[in-house]
């Protein structure tokens, strides 16, 4: 439906108004027509009755009836067209007379037509009709003056004034008729305008959603075969194909938004890449190049030099080597280029393996460990990856190990959580806690507490943050707790696969 501030622009409104103006000029027509052609008519309906009057009262007079059946049949003319005949001889004598005032009506003929008041209508050699219109004497009638063909003068006169009237009564009558007619054609109008403009506002609906990328509302087809169901069916048929393009646009969009993301991803890990590589390989370089120069240019010429220089060289290599692997690998979880191979295994055994091949430091460092359990246990993840993850915390735990009453332990706990399917695994060093304001900081690449962390210790600085990126790819729980004598690393693993 048009909105009410609308309606008068609207195509409903425009044809009720046509059909309106349609129907008050076809009244107005027949008015004009009527009173131009009614009187016009009528005169000539008339004329033509006088002529043949003329005709039957010449053949009467011209046969041997008698003069009695003659009057006879005159009165019964003139009673039956409803005008007044008289007839007079050449004498002047009046034969016949249906009004004895016309003989006076007759001799005004010449005053009207001296006064120009006389219209001719007929006219021939023995026949003149005429309408006279006397405004003095309020007198208008139609005149037939004819000569008989026995001598006898004939005068036929016919009231003109009914003519008038009945015209103005007719056109009055079709105003009244017009107007009943308007206003049943008002209604009937405005019922058609809305069959007719319904399907059109439900089509401007239908566009207007269309518009606004809006394609539920569809056109109710109907059995009727005309252009509007057809142009219904069109629009129908355009929804369909645009909100299909569209969908497949929208798809298309988000490939590219992805392929965009992930190309802006590959870029940023690229530089980050360039410029953790370029900030962690100066120290390696700078010693490689020193400990080479010395080399050539045989700063020691004992045997023992040489080998340690060779020997710095070689370990500063196998450093770099593995700084640069670690930092591919970091890169590539932390923007997500790796696929997991997630499946079950037992994690005591993989804690246990670890143990063992860090069985050297240990001995190094002279360090307890301390690893109670109850059998195996299942959890679900990639192995590899979560051998990375102890490793990273054990190592680090043997490093920063200190002795509390005259002991270094690590201490490796497992505890199962039934309530969420949870298995958290916890590496647990004797020794200093972690200022506060480095915990949140220790999980970044790089990142050194204290000097305490060094390049002796062989470590890179990027463990924890790896730890951080294969964490967060599980979305499970780590982080570092300060114990009373002691620091604890602790990370949770699923027992079963996650439903998606």
């Amino acid at each position: 439906m048009a909105k009410p501030k609308n309606y008068f622009k609207s195509v409903r409104f425009k044809l009720f108004v046509t059909m309106c103006v349609v129907i008050a000029v076809i009244v107005l027509c027949l008015v004009a027509i009527n009173s131009v052609v009614l009187e016009s008519f009528y005169l000539y309906s008339k004329t033509n009755t006088v002529i043949d009057v003329y005709n039957k009262i010449n053949s009467y007079y011209n046969s041997n009836n008698s003069s009695s059946s003659i009057e006879q049949e005159l009165r019964r003319i003139a009673f039956n067209n409803n005008f007044d005949i008289y007839i007079k001889t050449n004498e002047n004598i009046i034969a016949f007379s249906t009004d004895k005032d016309l003989y006076s009506i007759i001799n005004m003929i010449s005053e009207a037509d001296k006064r120009e008041e006389g219209l001719s209508i007929y006219s021939d050699d023995k026949i003149i009709i005429q309408r006279v219109n006397d405004r003095e004497n309020n007198i208008n009638y139609i005149l037939l003056q004819g000569l008989l063909d026995n001598g006898y003068e004939l005068y036929i006169s016919i009231p003109a004034m009914p003519i008038e009237e009945s015209v103005q009564i007719s056109n009055r009558a079709l105003i009244l008729i017009g107007l009943i007619i308007l206003l049943i054609s008002a209604f009937i109008a405005s019922y058609i305008s809305k069959k007719f403009t319904e399907p059109i506002v439900q089509l401007n609906d239908i566009t207007n959603k269309m518009a606004r990328l809006d394609f539920s509302q569809k056109y109710r087809i109907i059995d009727t075969d005309d252009e509007i169901n057809e142009l219904g069916k069109n629009i129908n048929t355009m929804s369909d194909k645009l909100e299909t393009t569209i969908k497949q646009l929208r798809e298309n969009n988000s490939e590219l938004e992805k392929d965009i993301e992930e190309k802006s991803k590959i870029d940023d890990m690229r530089k980050q890449f360039i410029s953790d590589v370029s900030h962690e390989l100066k120290t390696p370089i700078a010693l490689i190049q020193g400990y080479a120069e010395g080399l050539i240019e045989n700063v020691n010429n004992d045997e023992e030099s040489r080998k340690f220089y060779a020997e710095v060289i070689l370990d500063e290599s196998n450093k770099m080597d593995t700084l640069v692997k670690q930092l591919l690998e970091l890169m590539k979880l932390e923007y997500g280029k790796r696929e997991f191979n997630n499946e079950k295994f037992d994690i005591v055994e993989l804690i246990n393996e670890v143990i063992r091949k860090c069985k050297v430091m240990i001995d190094e460092k002279n360090i307890q460990i301390k690893f109670e359990h109850n059998g195996p246990i299942q959890v679900f993840a990639d192995d590899f990856y979560i051998e990375q993850v102890v490793t990273n915390y054990f190592t680090n735990a043997i490093k920063h190990a200190k002795e509390v009453d005259g002991i270094k332990q690590v201490d490796v706990k497992i505890t199962e959580n039934t309530q969420n399917g949870k298995v958290r695994i916890s590496v647990i060093n004797t020794g200093d806690n972690i200022a506060e304001e480095h915990i949140d900081k220790i999980w970044g690449r790089f990142y050194k507490e204290d000097s305490s962390r060094n390049r002796n210790d062989g470590g890179t600085g990027i463990g924890l943050a790896l730890v951080k990126a294969i964490m967060n790819n599980y979305k499970n729980d780590y982080g570092v707790i300060n114990l009373e004598n002691g620091v604890e690393f602790y990370f949770e693993l699923d027992k079963e696969e996650k439903i998606k």
